[in-house]
């Protein structure tokens, strides 16, 4: 029985994002290891850029100073 925890930042993923990562990781749990999808579990956690650090800092600031994508 897979669980498997996603967590991403709260920066406008959308439902069909999150959809195609459900089945996504589901079916490569399925190809590589022939777990059985029924019993496979795949939960998103969406952060807070204030909730989220990286290199020491809060990936709040850190996108206040990065280029535009």
């Amino acid at each position: 029985m897979p669980y498997v925890l996603i967590q991403v930042t709260d920066e406008g993923v959308t439902r069909e994002q999150k959809a195609e990562l459900v089945r996504g990781t589901t079916d490569l749990l399925q190809r590589v290891l022939g777990k059985d999808p029924a019993l496979t579990f795949v939960v998103i956690d969406e952060v807070a850029t204030d909730d989220w650090g990286v290199a020491g800092e809060l990936v709040s600031e850190r996108r206040k100073r990065a280029p535009p994508r």
